[in-house]
């Protein structure tokens, strides 16, 4: 039970990245200066709180993984509230507010948090706060700070009409008092992405919780008027502004040294997800030219000796570590290079002033200092303001430490914005650009969110090579700027470019070539299947694949598996099937020119390529991206996807194709139906209810 001062709600959070857990925390944070308590716990804890027998008001906070999945943490909570046989006013005794986390970037925004209140209502709950959706892709924080602004007196009036219901007569003059005191405030918002319009009249009931730092506090060398800002300086306002800074995160680890020797943990203690295979890498290929923009690799597992199994369509994880030079570079920065190998032992504080602290499960209870910051600890997260205002008190020099209260204060919210995230600005550029700013360890451990697996879609099929698993990626590039003095190539693409360096063989753009070496190189996976991106059941309904650049990696997989169909049911019935393809340069980076083959033993029936960089000396140039090339086949899109009710794969980009490829079937259905714009996306928004119009992206 909550002591008497304070007033408990529930606070409940379901995380992939760690954004959710980071909100959820700071809401717990601010509750005691509201003269409420939270009692937080993640929605997979579900031994801990009991939402059958739920009282109190209920904040959850929820992300969207995928293609609108919930998070893993939510999965088992989401599957047991799906339950169809619970009656419509299984929860009719709930009071909450959800706030939903996601990237208008995906087509399904925010569809985790949309799915739990959907259902929740579907089940009797109540809202007593409105629900807020926060967009990733224009700064969640446009949301994130009116929406907790807001939540206090909403919970307050929540606990108020609670207690009357209960006729506790004295709790109710209490809060009664404690509202009385508070500034009126409206708290029914529109809570979307054009929130920054918002007036918030509640400010008196902020001060106790953030720092408000004047400038007096510092002695700074006025800026010229003419100097632009960057992530290392400010200008007028904001240079020139008191700060509303968020309050101090409480440490909550403790990190201690041991003399003792031992083995580190085994890789598949860092997810999760059930079982992991470690498998050797049986071939490695480039698939484009040295002169293309992009370098994309095609690496062959051998799973053979494993139970692992899979259907085109589906993805797996690859469990991958930090760079090695750039751990070796933070333990410089942190002082500690000669510790790297020591063991450390990871425990909560004695005595932390935070509710509910627990050793976070990415963490070892004990290993070497250079596995927790190799493999467990994403060092490349962009940092979030919480973790900034926690480097504000590690920081000596003046004016590095104002500039960090800036970035993480409510005035500076657009600096952080376009210096911090939308320039990927990771914790190690940070430390670079702010040399007096010398974390502790366990400052790191609290802050840094897991090192997280990567996905990648299978490119092959069982049927077609059993015992193995391709897939294709391209090396990821984060080019020089000046946040970022050197340039880094993606986490994992850029360890497994690393690591197969010694299988690459000089002869490039074919399957065929043997990338082999007698070095065996073993990476760890795990199984991500994916419940709908694979083959239509039936094999005579025809299906179009839209797969510009590594985008046509399922689809190999897919005419890989049609292929051997092909070959072992000759009396079966296959529809036709389309491949839309596109890349920059037809010579350096086709990827897979093989796919002639598959034209030429019927398991592909139409292929239609495009090259966007290539020149041309016709007389009309010829369509430059795949959904230019779509609309030329108009009516064979029609055909397929209304009259023969087949199917549409999308994978690939999203901003640059997949929406470009989804309004091209809207023009398509138009023109086709002679109908309106908004009847066709009716009609599409009916094909993606069907799963007949499908897409696996990514931004």
């Amino acid at each position: 039970m909550c002591c008497d001062s304070k007033r408990r709600f529930l606070l409940l959070y379901a995380t992939q990245k760690g954004q959710a857990k980071a909100i959820a925390e700071e809401i717990s944070q601010q509750a005691g200066a509201h003269g409420l308590e939270a009692d937080i716990h993640c929605l997979s804890e579900v031994d801990k709180y009991n939402l059958e027998t739920e009282k109190d008001p209920v904040v959850i906070v929820i992300s969207t993984t995928g293609t609108g999945e919930p998070p893993d943490t939510a999965r088992k909570f989401v599957k047991k509230i799906q339950d169809t046989t619970l009656p419509p006013d299984h929860f009719a005794h709930l009071q909450y507010g959800l706030l939903g986390l996601g990237d208008s970037e995906y087509m399904f925004f925010c569809n985790g948090g949309k799915t739990v209140d959907r259902r929740l209502q579907e089940l009797g709950a109540q809202h007593f706060y409105d629900t807020g959706l926060a967009d990733d892709c224009v700064g969640l924080e446009l949301v994130v700070d009116p929406w907790i602004d807001g939540l206090w007196l909403a919970l307050k009036k929540a606990l108020l009409l609670q207690k009357e219901k209960e006729g506790m007569n004295s709790v109710v003059d209490a809060v009664s008092s404690s509202l009385s005191a508070a500034p009126h405030v409206v708290h029914e918002l529109n809570l979307c992405s054009e929130v920054q319009n918002l007036r918030l009249k509640d400010e008196g009931t902020r001060s106790s919780d953030v720092l408000s730092q004047n400038l007096d506090d510092i002695n700074l060398v006025a800026p010229d008027r003419n100097t632009e800002p960057s992530l290392v300086h400010s200008v007028p306002p904001v240079s020139q502004s008191a700060l509303n800074v968020p309050a101090l995160p409480p440490e909550y680890i403790e990190v201690q040294f041991q003399d003792t020797c031992a083995e580190n943990p085994h890789l598949s203690s860092l997810t999760s997800e059930g079982t992991t295979f470690e498998v050797p890498v049986t071939k490695a290929v480039q698939l484009t030219r040295e002169d293309a923009i992009k370098t994309a690799l095609l690496l062959e597992l051998d799973i053979s000796d494993t139970v692992f199994d899979y259907e085109p369509g589906d993805a797996f994880c690859v469990i991958c570590p930090n760079n090695a030079s750039e751990v070796e570079e933070l333990l410089h920065i942190l002082g500690l290079s000669e510790k790297g190998d020591d063991f450390v032992c990871v425990n909560v504080k004695q005595g932390t002033k935070k509710k509910g602290a627990s050793r976070p499960q990415h963490i070892p209870e004990r290993s070497t200092l250079k596995f927790i910051l190799t493999w467990c600890l994403e060092i490349r997260a962009i940092p979030k303001k919480a973790f900034l205002r926690a480097l504000v008190e590690c920081t000596s020099d003046p004016g590095e430490k104002r500039r960090l209260q800036e970035l993480c204060s409510r005035q500076g919210a657009s600096d952080y914005t376009r210096f911090i995230r939308d320039s990927s600005v990771c914790f190690l550029d940070l430390l670079n650009a702010f040399p007096s700013c010398k974390p502790s360890l366990n400052l790191l451990i609290e802050h840094l969110p897991k090192l997280q697996a990567r996905s990648y879609s299978v490119s092959s099929s069982n049927l077609y090579q059993p015992g193995k698993l391709c897939f294709v990626f391209n090396i990821v590039e984060f080019p020089a700027c000046p946040a970022r003095p050197v340039s880094r190539k993606g986490v994992c693409t850029g360890w497994l470019a690393e690591l197969v360096a010694p299988l690459l063989h000089p002869s490039k753009n074919t399957l065929d070539t043997k990338g082999e070496s007698s070095s065996t190189v073993k990476i760890s996976i795990f199984p991500r299947p994916n419940n709908t991106f694979h083959l239509p059941a039936d094999p005579s309904i025809p299906f179009m694949m839209v797969g510009p650049g590594t985008g046509i990696s399922p689809f190999i997989g897919f005419l890989q598996h049609r292929q051997k169909l092909r070959e072992q049911h000759t009396d079966w019935e296959f529809g036709e099937t389309w491949l839309f393809f596109g890349c920059r340069h037809q010579d350096r980076d086709y990827l897979f020119k093989q796919l002639r083959s598959f034209l030429e033993n019927g398991t592909l029936t139409h292929l239609k390529v495009c090259f966007s960089r290539d020149s041309s000396t016709a007389e009309v140039a010829p369509p430059k991206y795949v959904q230019d090339v779509i609309r030329l086949y108009a009516k064979d899109v029609a055909r397929v996807l209304l009259k023969q009710r087949g199917y549409c794969y999308v994978c690939g980009d999203k901003k640059h194709m997949a929406d470009g490829v989804s309004d091209a079937v809207v023009d398509i259905l138009c023109m086709e139906m002679e109908t309106d714009r908004l009847e066709a996306m009716k009609i599409l928004a009916m094909l993606r209810e069907e799963k007949r119009y499908l897409q696996d992206v990514w931004s």
